[in-house]
């Protein structure tokens, strides 16, 4: 706890805590043309997963395609749960605990940066650039779970 500040209607001490913030990140996935990453325009500088801070009242799904769309231009649907990511040194600004989705656009040529991106491109998942925070291990858990998609599919066609 960090202190405590009073109620602005009945004078009661409220309790203060510090705790992690949340956020989201979105891998938008195309498999003829990788997945779409922006280059950041404010620190920490660098390519990274589109996502953001999740605001009050705000559903981490309703986030997450929010985000997509301001950094990316892209309207996406949201196919499942990469995973949830919490090391309190992912982002050296403040810990964050990021709900990472994956996702399909409904129009990739609708791509172009925006918000706070100063790029917007799709990479291969086999060329990728630096990348800021844990985004290459999301990533890597991203193209795990599609290697074993992947696996599934073809077992299951052999029958």
């Amino acid at each position: 706890m960090l202190g405590s500040k009073s109620c602005p209607n009945c004078g009661e001490e409220i309790p203060l805590y510090r705790n992690p913030v949340p956020t989201v990140d979105v891998v938008i996935y195309d498999p003829a043309l990788g997945v779409v990453l922006i280059e950041r325009n404010n620190p920490p500088l660098g390519w990274a997963l589109p996502g953001g801070f999740v605001d009050y009242g705000e559903t981490l799904e309703h986030a997450a395609v929010r985000e997509a769309k301001e950094e990316t231009g892209l309207d996406v649907v949201l196919t499942g749960l990469v995973g949830v990511y919490s090391m309190p040194c992912r982002d050296d600004r403040q810990h964050t605990i990021s709900v990472t989705y994956s996702a399909v656009a409904r129009d990739a040529g609708a791509l172009q940066a925006g918000d706070d991106a100063g790029g917007a491109r799709f990479f291969k998942l086999d060329s990728l650039p630096d990348l800021v925070f844990d985004h290459r291990d999301i990533l890597s858990d991203f193209s795990s779970k599609l290697l074993r998609l992947h696996e599934h599919a073809a077992v299951g066609n052999n029958g």
